[in-house]
């Protein structure tokens, strides 16, 4: 018998192959060939676990006979086992394990029973389910080639780019033609995908566009925004490919090429003017190519989806994902961002800050360190266009804002219905800028005197002159406050008339 573990560690300390041969029993060929496999196998030292039956099946598991005394392996089964959602080869050992005991027999170690059953499944390369479960990954990418729809105005070609998603269980596929390949039509791509689906996988695999990754980097790349938030919509899980790894995402690369045979050659020479109409004649095609029967294995796409892994597939939620697109703009001076040519205002603090902004169909969202800090109705037309709230300006620029003819009626409101009369002439028969600068002058006088002040003017302003001014109003004024100066129980005597005699504190107190 051959001395397996004997021979590594007397090779492990240093010995030659003519020593170990001697104090083995075996020749220097097959000691050699012990050490070789080992090195191949990347054993470098000896575990307990690595005993001579252990490391006799390690390495030459070609030479292995029918061992006496263990349970057999029925490695179809497990193959097929492994076709079913959340199985994996560590559970099927350890229920092999017990099914080995029931019957008092060995059970293979579990390097064993992986090694055995991957010498099996090299056998069945084009059907290994290893990796695919059903409902698991769904496979995305754009196709390199293109088709187009002619324009009806000018008989040009407009480029149509072509959307596959394959399920890399089924095989099954979702094919559609968009005129672009951004962000928008990006997301729509996946909801339609989803609900030719009538379900979501569990994970979405990506090649790393930048529709879908903003930064690949290796290990934890950064995903783009809206389209996190679809997958989070969703719940499912953005697993992107490694760059300028196509075995990634065999599936859809496979049928990016299938496609591209099967509908978009076919379709080259169609001709159309409507995005729809190509779309229509896809989706026929698409039809065909998912009934179509396996050369390799049984069945077709269709019927091994709606068998075998449409239920896996997690529920569509009821309501339809609301498009979004992210953008980074910096708040200018004026407090405001520029969006698609448009202004939309943030509070002045933020102002020369980098803020996220996010852009759905009606609305416009706007976050500084994840934290919302301004929205507004998105705008469309023509550009240049300005959402403005006063709330966000500067305490000295939200007076000047409300510094309007309507504002300027609702104060003199306020002060009576002299005031509001004197301000509707200036209004009504003067320029409105000019009208402005007098009434900001005007309302400038509020901060000296009272309301009752400049009521008792303006009702004497408005009797007494034929064309009132607020010069005039001045004049006015400055006369009644220098005469309740001299007399200060002018206004307490007027007062009394309408609320009866009161006496205040300067008829107690006397006069200095």
């Amino acid at each position: 018998m051959i001395q397996y573990r004997k021979i590594l560690e007397l090779h492990f300390q240093g010995l030659s192959n003519r020593t170990i041969s001697s104090s083995t029993g075996s020749s220097r060929n097959t000691i050699a060939s012990i050490i070789q496999r080992a090195k191949d196998k990347e054993i470098e030292h000896l575990a307990e676990h690595m005993t001579n039956q252990w490391l006799s099946e390690m390495l030459f598991p070609e030479k292995q006979a029918v061992e006496r005394g263990y349970y057999p392996l029925d490695l179809e089964f497990i193959h097929k086992e492994l076709f079913k959602k959340n199985m994996t080869l560590r559970l099927l050992h350890r229920e092999y394990a017990e099914q080995a005991e029931g019957s008092n027999k060995l059970a293979y170690s579990y390097r064993s029973f992986a090694d055995k059953y991957g010498r099996f499944a090299s056998k069945h390369k084009a059907t290994m389910p290893l990796k695919k479960k059903p409902g698991e990954e769904l496979e995305v990418d754009w196709a390199g080639s293109t088709l187009s729809v002619t324009d009806p105005n000018t008989g040009e070609p407009i480029t149509v780019y072509i959307f596959v998603a394959t399920l890399s269980y089924s095989q099954y596929s979702y094919v559609e033609g968009f005129f672009d390949m951004k962000s928008a039509n990006w997301l729509t791509a996946h909801i339609h995908a989803f609900e030719f689906f009538n379900g979501v996988p569990n994970t979405l695999v990506i090649d790393n566009l930048k529709t879908g990754v903003t930064t690949p980097y290796r290990g934890d790349p950064l995903l783009n925004e809206a389209f996190r938030e679809l997958a989070d919509f969703y719940q499912t899980v953005i697993v992107p490919a490694r760059v300028k790894r196509p075995k990634d995402k065999p599936s859809v690369e496979g049928a990016v090429g299938f496609v591209s045979r099967q509908i978009i050659a076919a379709l080259r020479n169609y001709q159309c003017f409507d995005l729809r109409d190509l779309n229509t004649e896809i989706w026929r095609h698409l039809k065909e190519i998912n009934e179509q029967a396996f050369q390799k294995r049984p069945g077709s796409r269709k019927k091994i989806f709606d068998e075998e892994e449409s239920m896996y597939l997690q529920a569509l939620r009821r309501t339809r994902f609301k498009l979004s697109e992210w953008r980074i703009a910096k708040v200018q001076p004026n407090y405001h961002i520029q969006v698609e040519r448009m202004q939309y205002s943030v509070p002045y603090e933020y102002i020369r800050d980098f803020v996220d902004v996010r852009l759905s169909k009606d609305l416009i969202e706007v976050y500084f360190n994840e934290v919302r800090i301004a929205s507004h109705k998105r705008l469309y037309g023509v550009p240049g266009q300005s959402a403005t709230l006063v709330d966000h300006m500067p305490e000295n620029h939200q007076l000047y804002y409300s510094h309007t003819p309507e504002k300027n009626r609702q104060w003199a409101k306020t002060v009576g219905p002299s005031m509001s009369a004197f301000v509707e002439h200036l209004l009504q028969n003067t320029s409105e800028k000019q009208a402005l600068v007098q009434l900001g002058s005007l309302r400038n006088t509020e901060k000296t005197c009272t309301k009752s002040d400049l009521e008792a003017a303006a009702e004497s302003l408005m009797l007494t002159a034929t064309q009132p001014t607020v010069s005039v109003f001045n004049t006015i004024l400055k006369r009644r406050l220098k005469s309740n100066k001299k007399d200060p129980l002018k206004n307490t005597r007027q007062s009394s008339e309408a609320h009866g005699f009161i006496r205040g504190k300067d008829y107690f107190g006397g006069r200095s």
